[in-house]
């Protein structure tokens, strides 16, 4: 090689900045906060109509977790928590921290057979719990799970599938006979001496697991990745020194607690930076968001694309006043580039940040900063945060590649979960003996070290020996008038192994058909991209937290197509 041709840079990356790491537990960050901004707005929760200080939400979080304590919750034990969002979710979440015990968390849309599942692999000691989500009766579903728990009164529950599980908490003012209320637990509070307390936060170690998250596989049994105070309390700071968030910031966050999304990146950064939790529904609805930023006059919104897309497309958008905004994360899936410019431009969001990661790594790997340009911010998730390193591999070698060549994204550093609870197999799967967590999203490495997602390793269309990403087509079809909304999809073959799909989501009033859609993209993407199938819908199949289940989507065009027996064809 001669000396005038440029050395070819490998996709590895190790993320720079002048914030060091904070080795504190996540007690020890809500105290801090809650001194220096006593009187500070802490929390918001418009639906219960509260507002709490700093100083009242650490009294209420110490008080909470002094009724645990005489529960005789341990550091440790396990407690889960199945609820929407609410303000008692965010006091859970700092008392059983405080404590010590490892908070499990249960998604709200989860049902008997996997309620039951969380609970029995984590051990669950303690169950905290609402009444209901939506049409849900949560407590019949538990009474389900454990057909015991309807005759056993609160604090002695003895289950034979669920051995570990003894106090039931419901968050409500009434309550069967086998639960304690939420008021009772915070009145046995005054039972226990607070230098109890004390002792017991003064035993614990930043370094030790506090968090069992469960991630939603698509085939198998959930997984829960264990997280520590260290990964939860620097994900957070990182993240919100990216939006610049500060004291007098105020967070609308409608995406759910349960997830790493609100519970760290929301609850926990505007812990760590004195800004306020506004919290504008149990669940998502655009209208109530929409309604929370402009009252409140949020300065963050966070949310999944479609969530900000209902918000985008709600009939009385045009009512609102956002122009409070200045910033916040688009995450979770994918982030088209048409609608972050719509964000900025249309929810007035100038400083709107994207960021990629997932539950293993705390969550987050990557993200943009406020002011990157904007092309870099609608393009790309980012860099490598601080303290974080990120290299792309060549899944079949495991060598690192060359910049600007697709891969799959690795990632080492202090936000690598401690690995999955009781599944070392799964552990060693994820995470290599080098320390390197292997995401399986294939990524691309640019020259300036920015990263571009192309989709999951999983989700790659293989046609005729073409490799092909999803995503790639999903961004070209959003430059086709009419489409709002474009998920891609393989299909079994026989001839070509696979084939494109396209579910297609139209914009209200649109008319667009399959044959046009294909005729808008003849010419201009290779013939094999172009989608053979395209199905038109009013919405797709997607989790609580808005993530689209392309999973599903390929197994109801599979059987819509008539294609079950060329899906069951072995292939090498």
């Amino acid at each position: 090689m001669s000396s005038e041709e440029p050395k070819i840079q490998p996709s590895y990356a190790s993320g720079t900045g002048s914030t060091p790491l904070l080795g504190c537990t996540i007690g020890d960050a809500l105290d801090t906060t809650a001194r220096a901004y006593s009187n500070s707005p802490a929390l918001v929760s418009r639906h219960q109509n509260q507002r709490l200080t700093f100083a009242e939400l650490s009294a209420a979080v110490e008080r909470f977790a002094l009724g645990l304590m005489h529960l005789a919750v341990q550091k440790g034990d396990r407690v889960g928590i199945w609820a929407t969002n609410c303000s008692e979710w965010v006091i859970v979440q700092f008392a059983a921290a405080k404590i010590g015990a490892i908070l499990v968390n249960v998604n709200p849309a989860y049902r008997a057979y996997e309620l039951k599942f969380a609970l029995e692999q984590s051990g669950c000691q303690t169950l905290i719990m609402v009444p209901n989500f939506k049409n849900a009766d949560f407590v019949s579903i538990f009474f389900e799970t454990c057909p015991e728990a309807k005759a056993a009164k609160a604090g002695t529950l003895s289950a034979a599938d669920l051995p570990f599980l003894k106090n039931l908490i419901l968050i409500d003012k009434t309550h069967p006979d086998s639960f304690f209320g939420w008021n009772q637990i915070l009145a046995m509070g005054d039972h226990v001496a607070f230098a109890e307390l004390r002792q017991r936060e003064a035993g614990l170690a930043f370094d030790e697991p506090i968090n069992i998250q469960y991630t939603s596989g698509t085939t198998g049994h959930p997984k829960g990745a264990v997280l520590s105070h260290h990964n939860i309390v620097n994900n957070a700071l990182l993240v919100a020194e990216c939006m610049r968030i500060a004291p007098g910031d105020r967070i609308c966050v409608p995406v759910p607690f349960y997830h790493c999304f609100g519970m760290v990146m929301g609850n926990m950064a505007a812990v760590l930076k004195a800004s306020t939790i506004v919290i504008p529904a149990p669940h998502f609805d655009a209208l109530r968001t929409l309604e929370a930023v402009a009252e409140e006059r949020c300065t963050a919104l966070y949310g999944v694309p479609t969530m900000f897309r209902a918000e985008l497309e709600h009939p009385e958008f045009d009512r609102f006043d956002l122009r409070s905004l200045r910033t916040g994360i688009m995450a979770g899936s994918p982030c088209p580039i048409q609608l972050m410019k719509r964000v900025v431009a249309e929810m007035h969001c100038p400083e709107i940040t994207i960021a990629y990661g997932q539950t293993e790594s705390s969550p987050v790997i990557t993200q943009t900063t406020t002011d990157d340009p904007i092309e870099l911010r609608v393009t790309t998730v980012g860099r490598a945060l601080p303290h974080t390193e990120i290299k792309i591999i060549d899944p079949a070698t495991g060598k690192i590649v060359p910049r600007g060549t697709q891969g799959e994204l690795c990632t080492r550093g202090y936000c690598v979960m401690k690995g999955y609870y009781n599944n070392e197999q799964a552990t060693r799967a994820a995470v290599d003996p080098d320390g390197w967590l292997h995401t399986g999203d294939i990524a691309v490495m640019r020259e300036d070290g920015y990263c571009r997602i192309a989709g999951r390793v999983k989700d790659m269309i293989i046609r005729g020996g073409e490799n092909i990403y999803p995503r790639e087509i999903e961004e070209f079809l959003y430059t086709c008038p009419g489409i709002s909304e474009v998920q891609i999809v393989g299909i079994p073959s026989a001839k070509y192994g696979e084939e494109v799909a396209a579910w297609v989501k139209l914009q209200p009033g649109a008319a667009l058909s399959a044959e046009e859609i294909r005729a808008f993209s003849s010419g201009k993407i290779a013939s094999f991209k172009i989608p053979r199938y395209v199905k038109m819908v009013n919405e797709f199949p997607m989790t609580v937290t808005g993530k689209i289940q392309k999973f599903r989507m390929r197994e109801i065009m599979i059987h819509e197509l008539g294609l079950d027996e060329t899906d069951r064809i072995e292939t090498a």
